[in-house]
């Protein structure tokens, strides 16, 4: 038949097992932290035998490695979601990056510690490195600006407030917030 293509099943079932690994080792570093990762955890989180982890990241590296890039597209498209709904709200951009840093620091606390702890892992093993840039380069991608150099103040200032949230004993609401975001985007207008 012309046109067309069959489907491999075995594919699409390996891709589905890979991103439910990459998904369980998120799980176990926001539960036990990166010194808990191992294949054997990572299988047991994931519900499939250690091989199956082994097969597709033969060191544990390559299973951070996944964890973080997986983690900043992730990150990448609720942004993306997030800034649609505040264009078709009319809420403003201020407005749904409070929205999107309470989320992270409250409901979503356990996945950004997470992700704050494999990023800043890169410092430490030069193998997560590249995937640390890309999580920078998609943000940056996110906000093309005129002010190329504003904006990554602005992601700057905001890695340092998801910081400080997640070593608060309370996280900040949106409406708190809010004003630190405007007076960071201001000069961005």
């Amino acid at each position: 038949m012309k046109g067309y293509r069959q489907v491999d099943g075995r594919r699409t079932r390996g891709d589905r097992r890979r991103r439910e690994i990459v998904e369980a080792a998120l799980r176990v570093v926001e539960r036990d932290g990166v010194a808990g990762v191992s294949h054997r955890s990572v299988a047991g989180e994931a519900a499939v035998p250690p091989a199956s982890v082994t097969y597709h990241f033969a060191t544990l590296d390559d299973l951070l490695v996944a964890a973080l890039v997986w983690s900043a597209e992730d990150l990448a498209a609720s942004i993306r979601d997030v800034i649609e709904s505040s264009r078709i709200k009319g809420s403003g951009p201020a407005g749904a990056v409070a929205e999107l840093l309470a989320d992270a620091l409250g409901p979503h606390r356990g996945r950004t510690v997470a992700q704050y702890e494999l990023y800043l892992l890169a410092a430490r093993r030069p193998a997560l490195r590249p995937a640390a840039r890309l999580w920078i380069d998609v943000l940056t991608s996110l906000g093309r600006q005129p002010d190329e150099v504003g904006f990554r103040a602005f992601l700057a200032a905001v890695d340092g407030m998801l910081t400080q949230g997640l070593i608060d004993d309370e996280p900040p609401t949106a409406a708190e917030l809010l004003p630190v975001v405007e007076h960071l985007l201001a000069p961005l207008r």
